[in-house]
């Protein structure tokens, strides 16, 4: 089958550890069934894996890819949880793991997951759309509505604006009836996050018309000090990712008035994914995708991402 592997690490330049071609079809164990791949979709996480971080040489080569929509064994249209793990809430499995760390991930025509993974795909969604669930969306999800504590009305920043999930926050958050606030360095990104439904855009660091009720932190070093200035005395800081660099000591003149929530690195669970699911249909917010390419063209899309040419999600499809 066609698959898009990681066979070296290159933390300087990660594009020459990634290979397109033939991988051996997977197989199944016990509890596993394999899903005909759809539509999958790009993450940091995989352009991060060819960079080295969380996984080692010796892993490799391994199939790359944590998000997938398809049709599984039965013929029917499923969403892949990408957390492998067991227990009612599998993100808190300490032997917990991501599709395409220990397991062949979901660039490739079929992928092997175990049966447990699977979420049915609402008809309204397209393979396209429910590729983009699994990581960023879910993540955002559950910053949102479950990490952040906050009712309808609410204020809320979103640092950082362009990414998946920075994308995914702007969009969930206005539908769950927020005032969303978003900050980027760009003037492009700016614009187009108010386009998107953000209620007010500013430029990275800008001081607010006013404290906020939560702050959703993905960026880390280069936002973390304007994320304490802007929170509002017991307001809360929910944290998934650092893609500036890991977040520097906190002012702990300011941390006793606030309350920081990790969304994590495991995004959500099955459950919950399959809400966000439900939560798209009955409400017609769709994912943010900025471009879609054949698998056999994912190299392009890697490249877009590394050089921070990307607003929403890169999906990548498969014939079917």
């Amino acid at each position: 089958m066609f698959a898009v592997t990681a066979t070296r690490i290159d933390p300087e330049d990660p594009l020459t550890g990634l290979t397109l071609g033939q991988r051996p079809d997977p197989e199944a164990p016990d509890g596993w069934t394999v899903v005909t791949v759809r539509a999958t979709a790009l993450n940091h996480h995989d352009l991060w894996t060819l960079k080295g971080v969380g996984i080692r040489q010796e892993r490799l080569p391994i199939i790359l890819g944590c998000d997938a929509a398809g049709v599984d064994e039965d013929g029917n249209e499923v969403i892949v949880h990408a957390v492998i793990g067991e227990g009612a809430d599998e993100t808190l499995d300490p032997h917990r793991s991501l599709l395409s760390e220990v397991h062949d991930g979901t660039f490739a025509e079929r992928v092997a997951v175990p049966r447990r993974n699977l979420v049915p795909k609402p008809a309204a969604l397209s393979f396209e759309e429910a590729a983009c669930l699994p990581t960023a969306w879910l993540t955002a999800y559950r910053m949102l509505f479950e990490r952040a504590g906050l009712e309808p009305g609410s204020t809320v920043l979103v640092q950082g604006a362009g990414g998946g999930v920075a994308t995914a926050l702007i969009v969930l958050g206005r539908a769950g009836g927020y005032r969303v606030w978003v900050t980027s360095r760009s003037e492009d990104k700016r614009r187009r996050a108010l386009e998107l439904g953000a209620d007010q855009v500013f430029d990275s660091g800008a001081r607010l018309p006013e404290r906020v009720d939560a702050v959703m932190e993905t960026v880390g070093q280069a936002t973390w000090a304007h994320s304490l200035k802007a929170l509002r005395p017991g307001g809360r800081v929910v944290v998934s990712g650092a893609t500036s660099g890991a977040v520097p000591p906190a002012d702990l003149n300011r941390v006793f008035f606030l309350q920081l929530s990790v969304a994590g690195s495991t995004m959500g669970t099955r459950e919950q994914l399959g809400r966000l699911a439900r939560f798209l249909e009955q409400t017609g917010t769709r994912p943010l995708i900025d471009r879609v390419l054949p698998l056999t063209e994912a190299r392009a899309g890697f490249a877009a991402m590394r050089d921070g040419d990307v607003f929403g999600k890169v999906v990548f499809t498969l014939p079917g």
